[in-house]
């Protein structure tokens, strides 16, 4: 079915019920009794604290959007880009855009505005939305993108080159458009999180983002009660595609506009969230905050909350064992994906899976899964390969781009440029990327694994492993740390540590500094390379 049709049907059936909540704790009035008394207090303007929508203000919203688009001449494979901060105004347009058969075109909100222009020109955009926070990146381009024929800003004091969103939606027709759409028919263009390089333009085809949402459910088990808190960036398929899950079982979502572990806290008890997302930064907060003795979990109403899972990047199985400890009556779950598969869920740990934390797990609900080698034949068990991924969810093609499209898809087969192993038991487990691979005298090392050893050092907050130039191995294993406040760490009491890994795969270099991560969640280890790896950076060298 059609992604919108999900949403038709649950106004059609529900209503009256609330499908959206959007919190945004910075704005949290000062003389609050609970958070449902916001309404008693007058707001400033533009700064409400918590706001809601229902099934039927949500498709009317969509609908709205959709027949304004057509009075801007938007047509049937289309693009129409969208520059917004997580907001409840955000899947409304998405699902305007939907309904006319057009083709959405999220983009990153950290994007500097020539990473804009180049996206919009990449993609064909004729159109794009966005709100105020991007107000002087637009200004910056605005004359250098003339094929963008219409921009939309979404809030207030609207900008003299855009037109007012909020003004002319107005005046629109909330009936539902008619177009004739099939599964087949592109849907939507996401662009790559940049963590190898300058994004691709990913084109997938509605069934990706039907069999996306179908995936999700069956994984999580979704019902009518459960009410899914969704803290990641909606322009990125992992937040979006498991807020899916709340689509197809027509139940309440929240969009918390923040990542402090106690508003995270706070949410989940007050709005009784059931199912939580979380990026392994945020679980570690979360966890450090509560050891710290700066929340007490007793003072919230938490013995809803059934599922905690994970996703974006390798998860340290200590992390999730101190997890489970704290909250034994969890339920977890870990989420492999590309946005080249439409994002989570081709790989899954699945929640009865917990006792093999550590691995990504199985190949999820619809999807197949091999790994090979540099020949494409498939690797033995305990061998390490490349994943390989087929399934409906797959991408099109990189759009506009014909020589990676024939590098990553074969046969209708995904090579993702991970690598990984599958164990005895069937699990798989993520080794690297690829391209990731440290080749230290003729030796492969693979970061993940020595990243997730460090990070069972309780001084650690986060790790990244790069490959530094050596003028006799070629390169040697580098681990640049990020030390937990409150705590100490030396380059002695590391090397210490690491006795516990085999020789080669010790790192020579350790750098204490902090690790840069992009919105979801991902390593930017091109960062830390262009600042590591030169003559100038100054580092601790360890003896052989």
């Amino acid at each position: 079915m059609l992604l919108h049709k999900y949403l038709e049907r649950n106004a059609d059936e529900c209503p009256n019920e609330v499908a959206l909540v959007e919190i945004n704790p910075s704005f949290e009035p000062k003389s609050r009794i609970t958070w449902r008394d916001y309404s008693l207090i007058e707001p400033e303007p533009g700064q409400q604290f918590r706001r809601e929508m229902t099934w039927k203000t949500f498709e009317e919203k969509a609908n709205k959007f959709a027949n304004l688009l057509f009075t801007r001449g938007i047509e049937k494979g289309d693009k129409v880009a969208i520059l917004l901060m997580n907001s409840i105004e955000w899947l409304p347009i998405y699902f305007g855009i939907l309904k006319t058969g057009a083709i959405a075109v999220p983009l990153n909100y950290r994007y500097a505005a020539d990473e804009i222009k180049y996206c919009l020109e990449k993609s064909d955009s004729s159109m794009l939305v966005f709100g105020p926070e991007f107000i002087g990146r637009v200004e910056e381009i605005v004359d250098r993108i003339p094929q963008v024929e219409n921009l939309f800003y979404v809030g207030e004091d609207c900008p003299s080159f855009a037109d007012s969103f909020d003004r002319m939606i107005k005046f629109c027709s909330s009936e539902r458009p008619n177009v004739e759409l099939t599964l087949d028919d592109d849907g939507a263009i996401y662009f790559s999180s940049g963590t190898t390089g300058f994004p691709k333009a990913i084109l997938h085809a509605h069934r990706s983002l039907e069999h996306a949402a179908i995936v999700e459910q069956k994984h999580h088990g979704q019902q009518k009660d459960d009410v899914f808190l969704c803290i990641p960036p909606l322009y990125h398929t992992g937040a979006k595609m498991h807020w899916m899950g709340s689509l197809v079982s027509c139940s309440k979502a929240v969009l918390l506009k923040g990542t402090k572990p106690e508003w995270i806290i706070r949410a989940v008890s007050d709005e009784k969230c059931t199912i939580v997302w979380l990026l392994v930064p945020w679980a570690q907060d979360i966890l450090d905050t509560i050891d710290r003795g700066e929340i007490n979990i007793d003072n919230y109403s938490l013995s809803q909350w059934r599922l905690m899972h994970i996703g974006a990047q390798p998860v340290p199985p200590a992390l999730i064992k101190r997890w489970l400890a704290l909250f034994p009556h969890h339920q977890y779950d870990t989420n492999y994906g590309l946005s080249e598969s439409i994002g989570p869920g081709c790989i899954h740990l699945g929640v009865e899976n917990v006792h093999k934390v550590g691995a990504i797990g199985i190949p999820g609900y619809g999807w197949q899964i091999k790994l090979v080698d540099e020949n494409d034949n498939e690797v033995k068990q305990g061998e390490v390969g490349e994943i390989c991924i087929f399934g409906a969810g797959v991408m099109k093609c990189y759009y506009k781009d014909e020589e990676a499209t024939k590098e990553s898809l074969k046969d209708g087969w995904l090579y993702s440029g991970d690598m990984g192993m599958v164990d005895e038991d069937g699990f798989i487990h993520i080794v690297d990327r690829k391209k990731d691979v440290i080749i230290s005298g003729g030796e492969n090392l693979y970061p993940v694994q020595i990243e997730n050893f460090i990070r069972a050092n309780i001084a650690v907050k986060d790790v990244a492993v790069i490959g530094t130039p050596d003028a006799r191995l070629g390169e040697i294993a580098t681990a640049v740390i990020e030390v937990k406040d409150g705590y100490t760490l030396t380059e002695d009491e590391v090397n210490e540590f690491c006795l516990g890994l085999p020789r080669y795969k010790r790192p020579r270099k350790i750098i204490f500094a902090d690790i840069p991560r992009n919105p979801t969640g991902k390593i930017e280890k091109p960062t830390l390379r262009k600042i590591y790896c030169g003559e100038s950076v100054v580092a601790h060298q360890v003896e052989e």
